[in-house]
């Protein structure tokens, strides 16, 4: 299986300050950051926009 996980480019993680460390990851809809662990769930919205 391909992993789903990309590197959110030019963001800072905050909690701990550090950048370049947030992963999104769109199978469970989390973003994660790879230097302190912090973590977040994200909201998708399923309906589009006529």
């Amino acid at each position: 299986m391909r992993d789903l996980a990309y590197l959110l480019e030019g963001l800072r993680c905050s909690s701990c300050l550090a950048d370049n460390t947030l992963w999104l990851d769109l199978v469970p809809g989390t973003v994660e950051c790879r230097e302190c662990g912090q973590g977040a769930l994200i909201a998708v919205d399923t309906e589009e926009e006529a």
